[in-house]
């Protein structure tokens, strides 16, 4: 059908107007330093080291401003939770919000930055949806108008529309995947981080959990934006609309609402397990324009640049739990000097999360690729080229579709008066390409599940991701080189997750262990996927009794990689040579 005309929709943009506290809002983010022992409550602040805060309780107090976990629990319950995570899960402890007017948050970072108490004070932007303003067209997407027509008695079926399912390198082929034991996601959970859903729409009824944390935005922009995300991956299997790439996977909600992006993370993570995983739809002003938006979301950069969200998006992958997040619509190069530079009131350890050699949050960054020419009659340039609002740089794992992706909400495809009955088919940006990743994730995730194999770890999603799929192509002004990602392709990435090699045995090393003794030797970067079987053998003759005994010890070293520790102690009087023979028994 004609693409339909398009307007000023003011509820489709997510910065909030002056006094309306529904749609997010600035926050002014607190990080204690960790010797002082800061805890905060209804009984005020206090230190469990001894510290003197007494100046920190009076800058709040003089502003009539109140200091609350940012995370939302008591700060002994966060420093278990971390503990509980992973020897490198960050501590989420030290992180405060301040609760006071917007007019003096501002000066307020600057008066707590200097108390001794404070590591860091910054103001963050409100979180936006990437519902970007095109570059080089002078008009926004995501803010298409329902159709006034009622729809028919029965929604037709518009899966011939959802391009984005077919074989590669148009699509990702979900199509495939759902001929696979488990590819359609079964066993998978998946929570969405925005603000604003319609569970009640016809096509989102099996397989949904509803929204599990924070309060729903009263806003029809974000609340069309989270069925459609929804829809992409999630959309029931039937005879009529549309169909998610995963339609068997379990599909949940945290909003942004009442509690702010990094808690909505935490919150998230500790609803899900390994394997499981969490879209984060959301990006922010950045240091282009002094973390405004004077072009509309131009400058806009994917959120873990700031402190506390890096923090809660590396707490999850510390727990094994898949993050996505949109690169962000701000046609930003996210290599560029300007992100090295750190910002006023930031800790002073901070540095480039966008360089991943300083540090790495385990996400899987999402940019936005055009759609075959042609799709629904229009033309965004080459197949797989970067849209022009797309963020780009070496963060960027993977593409999806950026336009054209038909789904669930909205109502330019099927209007009407009842947005359970609405579908689209122009819905756009990062937004449409992350779940489109989400649910090529999902997919995998259910197929080795149904064969009782490993799921993928954080680093293993983004590396297969970056090693198949459809390359990115070149368009005039965007070449390849302004990196997206590949567009997966799921019948190579699920045998690239699933394949089960031959066994493979060897030699790792050899050595000497005195009389009477014991010695201790240990071998690193062993894939942590591995299925390996170690054995010590004595290579000196001498029958008549055993001469070693050994014992294995395992280091998680990190998400991608394991240390063995092999202790070998001889049992004679003589010295005894041994070699340590490995057996990888699969992947």
């Amino acid at each position: 059908m004609a693409q339909q005309p398009r307007s000023k929709n003011t509820a489709s943009r997510a910065s909030a107007p002056p006094g309306d506290d529904n749609l997010p809002q600035r926050e002014l983010i607190v990080v204690a330093k960790p010797d002082v022992g800061l805890r905060a409550g209804a009984a005020g602040i206090a230190s469990v080291a001894g510290a003197d805060v007494s100046s920190l309780a009076e800058i709040l107090a003089s502003e009539g401003a109140n200091l609350r976990p940012l995370f939302g629990v008591s700060e002994e319950r966060l420093r278990a939770q971390a503990a509980d995570a992973a020897p490198d899960a960050p501590d989420l402890s030290i992180y405060y919000s301040v609760d006071a007017p917007d007019a003096r948050l501002d000066e307020l970072a600057e008066r707590l930055l200097a108390d001794d108490a404070v590591e860091a004070a910054y103001v963050k932007p409100a979180a936006e949806l990437p519902v970007a303003l095109e570059i080089e067209h002078p008009e926004e997407i995501n803010d298409q108008l329902p159709l006034p027509e009622e729809p028919p008695a029965t929604t037709p079926d518009f899966t011939a529309q959802q391009i984005y399912l077919n074989a590669a390198p148009e699509g990702i082929d979900a199509r495939y995947a759902w001929t696979q034991a488990g590819g359609s996601g079964n066993g998978v959970r998946i929570i969405d981080i925005e603000g604003a859903w319609r569970f009640t729409h016809e096509d989102l009824l099996q397989n949904q959990g509803g929204v599990v944390g924070g309060t729903q935005i009263d806003d029809l922009g974000w609340r069309n934006h989270g069925t459609a995300v929804v829809g992409v991956f999630g959309a029931d299997r039937n005879t009529f609309g549309v169909t998610g790439i995963v339609p068997d996977a379990n599909v949940r909600a945290v909003s942004i609402g009442g509690i702010g992006s990094a808690a909505a993370i935490r919150q998230a993570a500790d609803l899900l397990g390994p394997g499981d995983i969490i879209l984060i739809e959301l990006h922010r002003p950045g240091p282009r324009f002094n973390f405004q938006s004077p072009q509309g979301q131009r400058g806009f950069i994917a959120i873990e640049w700031w402190p506390d969200d890096f923090d809660a998006i590396r707490y999850a992958s510390s727990r094994g739990v898949i993050v996505v997040e949109a690169a962000g619509n701000g046609s930003e190069n996210l290599d560029d000097a300007i992100y090295n530079t750190r910002p006023q009131g930031f800790p002073a350890s901070w540095s480039n999360p966008f360089n991943r050699a300083n540090r790495d949050s385990g996400a899987i960054v999402v940019g936005a690729g055009a759609p075959p020419p042609g799709t629904h009659g229009r033309n965004h340039g080459p197949d797989r080229s970067r849209l022009d609002f797309s963020n780009w740089g070496a963060l960027v794992d993977a593409q999806g579709w950026g336009r054209e992706v038909t789904a669930t909400g909205y109502g330019d495809l099927q209007g009407g008066t009842s947005e359970d009955l609405w579908y689209t088919d122009v819905f756009s940006g990062t937004s449409s390409a992350s779940p489109i990743v989400v649910g090529a994730i999902a997919s995998v995730q259910g197929a080795l599940r149904a064969r009782g194999r490993i799921p993928l770890t954080p680093s293993r999603a983004r590396d297969t991701l970056r090693a198949t799929g459809s390359a990115q192509q070149d368009a005039p002004g965007r070449p390849a080189s302004q990196r997206i990602g590949n567009r997966p392709n799921l019948r190579q990435l699920i045998p690239a997750a699933v394949q089960v090699p031959q066994p493979w045995v060897g030699v790792q090393f050899t050595g000497a262990v005195p009389a009477n003794s014991t010695r201790r030797w240990f071998t690193f970067n062993w894939p942590a996927h591995w299925h390996v079987l170690w054995t010590v053998i004595p290579t000196n003759p001498r029958p008549g009794a055993p001469q070693i005994q050994w014992k294995v010890q395992v280091e998680r070293a990190s998400d991608k990689y394991i240390t063995y520790w092999i202790e070998v102690t001889n049992l004679t009087p003589a010295s005894a040579d041994i070699e340590a023979r490995f057996a990888v028994l699969g992947w």
